[in-house]
C-alpha cells in the first residue's frame, strides 16, 4: 500500500502550504489573546469590585451610619467622622488593585514596585486619619478647658503626625531616614536664621498659649484702645474680633511683649460701677435702699447666677449741687456693663420719680450789682 505524500495530502484538503500556515498563525494568535483575556479577567473582576465596593461602602453604609450617630448625639463622632471621610472608598478600591496585582500575570519585579506604591497610599491614608483625629481631639480638649479652640495647637499636631508617618513611610520603602534627619536639621537652621521673625511669631504663639495669659474667647483691651474677642491664634498672628465685626490682627510676637487688659481673668465676671448724684435734701437712707432694690431687679434679669452678691452703694463726695455716690454691682462679663447701666439708668429714674427722690442738674445763680 502506497502512502500518500505532503503533496497529495495538501491537494487532498484543497489548501496551499502559504495558506496553511496562515491559519496555523492565527489559531496560535487566537489562543494566546484568549490565554490573556483569560489571565486578565480576575485582575479586571478585582478592580472593578473594589470600586464598587468603595461607592457603597462611602455612599451607603457609611452616611448611613454616620446619620445613626448624630441622632445619638455621642461627643466626638463629628471629629471620628471626618476623619474617615472618602478613606472608605480609597481603602476598598486600594484592596482591589492589591489582589488584582496579586492576580496579575506580571513580572515579579513590576508586582513589587506596584504594591510598594499601594503600600505608600494605603499608609499615607492612614497617617492623614491619625492626624484628623489628633488635631479634633486636641481642639475638643482645648475648647473644654479655654472656652474656644486655637488652631496653633491643633495644626501644630496635625503637622507632627504627617512628619511621623513620612518617616515611617519612608522607612518602610527602605530609606534611611537618619542622613535625612541630619540634613533637614542642618537645612532647618540655615531657613531659620533667614525666617527669624516667623519664629518669633510661631514660638511667642505658643507662649502665649501656654502661658494662659490670653485665651480664644477671651475680652482684651491693648494698649492702643484695641478692644475685642480673641477668635485665634495661630502660627503667626492673633485675631481679635471688635464688637463692630472689623477684625484686629496682632503678630503674636507684639501681643506677647505688649500691655493689655485682659477682662476675662481670672473670671469672667466683673463689677459695674455706676455714679450718682441726689439732692441734698433726699434722705440717703431712703436713696441707698430703692437704689440697691433697683441693682437687683436689674441682676435678676442680667445675671441671675450672681444674685448671691449684694449690690452696694458708696456715697463718696459733696458736690456742688449733690451729694454723688457710686453703685457697685457684679455682671457676667463686660459687654454686659453696656445693657446694666441702661437698665440702671431707666429703673432708678423711674423709681426716683414715685419715691420723691430728686437727680438735681446743674444751677447757677447770677447777682447783678450796680
Amino acid at each position: 500500500m502506497r502512502l500518500a505524500t505532503d503533496n497529495e495530502t495538501q491537494a487532498a484538503i484543497g489548501c496551499t502550504p502559504r495558506l496553511l500556515t496562515c491559519a496555523i498563525n492565527y489559531h496560535t494568535t487566537y489562543l494566546t489573546m484568549t490565554l490573556m483575556m483569560t489571565q486578565w479577567l480576575i485582575p479586571v473582576l478585582f478592580v472593578i469590585t473594589g470600586f464598587l465596593a468603595g461607592i457603597i461602602g462611602e455612599k451607603v453604609i457609611f452616611n448611613k451610619l454616620k446619620k445613626f450617630v448624630e441622632t445619638k448625639k455621642i461627643t466626638g463622632s463629628e471629629i471620628i467622622f471626618h476623619a474617615f471621610h472618602r478613606m472608605t472608598f480609597i481603602w476598598l478600591v486600594l484592596a482591589g488593585f492589591f489582589w488584582a496585582i496579586l492576580s496579575a500575570p506580571v513580572q515579579p519585579n513590576i508586582s513589587n514596585i506596584l504594591q510598594k506604591i499601594i503600600t505608600v497610599i494605603l499608609l499615607y491614608s492612614i497617617t492623614l486619619v491619625i492626624a484628623r483625629l489628633t488635631g479634633g481631639f486636641i481642639s475638643v480638649f482645648t475648647s473644654r478647658n479655654q472656652g474656644v479652640s486655637t488652631s496653633l495647637i491643633s495644626n501644630s499636631a496635625k503637622i507632627a503626625v504627617l512628619v511621623l508617618g513620612t518617616l515611617i513611610i519612608l522607612q518602610t520603602l527602605g530609606v534611611q531616614i537618619t542622613p535625612l534627619v541630619t540634613t533637614l536639621g542642618i537645612s532647618g537652621l540655615v531657613v531659620g536664621l533667614a525666617l527669624q521673625d516667623t519664629l518669633a511669631n510661631l514660638f511667642s504663639g505658643f507662649y502665649l498659649v501656654i502661658s494662659k495669659q490670653v485665651r480664644t474667647g477671651d475680652y482684651v483691651k491693648l494698649d492702643n484702645n484695641y478692644q475685642g474677642y480673641v477668635t485665634d491664634i495661630n502660627w503667626r498672628n492673633t485675631t481679635i474680633s471688635e464688637m463692630s465685626n472689623n477684625v484686629i490682627i496682632v503678630p503674636n510676637s507684639k501681643l506677647a511683649s505688649a500691655t493689655f487688659t485682659n477682662y476675662h481673668l481670672p473670671v469672667k465676671e466683673i463689677t459695674l460701677s455706676i455714679n450718682v448724684g441726689v439732692s441734698y435734701a433726699s434722705d440717703l437712707d431712703l436713696v441707698e435702699r430703692v437704689t440697691i432694690e433697683v441693682a437687683k431687679e436689674v441682676m435678676a434679669e442680667i445675671a441671675p447666677q450672681l444674685i448671691d452678691n449684694e449690690p452696694f452703694i458708696r456715697f463718696n463726695n459733696f458736690g456742688d449741687f449733690s451729694i454723688d455716690f457710686t453703685l457697685y454691682m457684679r455682671v457676667n462679663e463686660i459687654l454686659d456693663q453696656g445693657i446694666g447701666k441702661h437698665l440702671l439708668v431707666k429703673k432708678l429714674h423711674r423709681r426716683y420719680q414715685q419715691e420723691e427722690i430728686i437727680i438735681p442738674f446743674p444751677a447757677r445763680n447770677v447777682y447783678l450789682h450796680n
